[in-house]
């Protein structure tokens, strides 16, 4: 006959089994549960990703395609002709604005203008040819003409030149001896002077300088939170207004 104490020392021996396998099979099904709840999250996760244009959405698309459409049409009945002074030939043209839902024939532009990319610039000549180019893409672009100053800062800044297939910063006349001496172009200054007077290998000089990549500005945490406070991109002819544009972001 077994004493209490036997009892329960024969009970403690038992117990601790059935409560390890009890909790075994708890954690097994513990386990299980997190693997469904994470499985389901990620499904959900995935399901957010696919998104639907609303009517609304299709509707807008279509108004500002149609929109586009007639301005570029009211373009070929107007005659173009050279902006501002007659002597300001030198123009300064940076890539603005929106990035989608632009037009093939103003894509086309963009592309001719090197100006592919948002926030950044190029020089061009101010003539009639060009600024028909430059009408077709407005809206996308903003232009004027700039000051020797300007031409200058974006050149030390911002310079990068074509050399061997790669893009290299001008940061030494001898990388623009080597690649524009046979125009008699051999520093900085040169490069300078022959862009902003449109000398005579302007073209050779422009085509060596890549389209300057300009800083995009920052807005502040308000003008974040309040989108509809924000004003929308100045795009268009500003004259020499575009010195303050590349002050502020050169």
């Amino acid at each position: 006959m077994t004493t209490a104490v036997e009892q329960n020392a024969n009970d403690g021996a038992v117990a601790p089994e059935t409560l390890l396998k009890k909790r075994k099979v708890n954690e097994q099904k513990r386990q299980e549960r997190v693997a469904e709840a994470k499985a389901r999250k990620e499904l959900q996760l995935k399901k957010r990703k696919v998104t639907f244009k609303r009517l609304e959405s299709f509707m807008k698309d279509v108004k500002t395609k149609q929109c586009e459409k007639r301005r570029l049409n009211r373009l070929k009945h107007k005659p173009a002709s050279s902006l501002g002074d007659a002597s300001a030939k030198l123009l300064f043209v940076a890539r603005v604005g929106i990035a989608s839902n632009i037009p093939l024939r103003a894509r086309k532009v963009l592309a001719l203008l090197r100006l592919t990319k948002i926030d950044t610039g190029v020089f061009v000549r101010n003539n009639e040819s060009m600024v028909k180019m430059l009408k077709i893409v407005e809206p996308y672009v903003v232009y004027g003409t700039p000051s020797l100053k300007s031409v200058r800062e974006l050149i030390y800044k911002h310079g990068y030149g074509k050399v061997g297939g790669k893009n290299v910063a001008l940061s030494d006349n001898a990388i623009v001896e080597e690649a524009l001496g046979k125009f008699d172009v051999v520093s900085l200054e040169d490069v300078i002077h022959e862009i902003f007077n449109l000398g005579s290998h302007f073209k050779q000089i422009n085509t060596f300088l890549r389209p300057f990549k300009l800083t995009a500005t920052k807005r502040s945490i308000i003008e974040r939170k309040a989108k509809h406070l924000v004003e929308a991109p100045r795009t268009g002819f500003c004259a020499e207004a575009i010195n303050d544009l590349i002050k502020e972001q050169a």
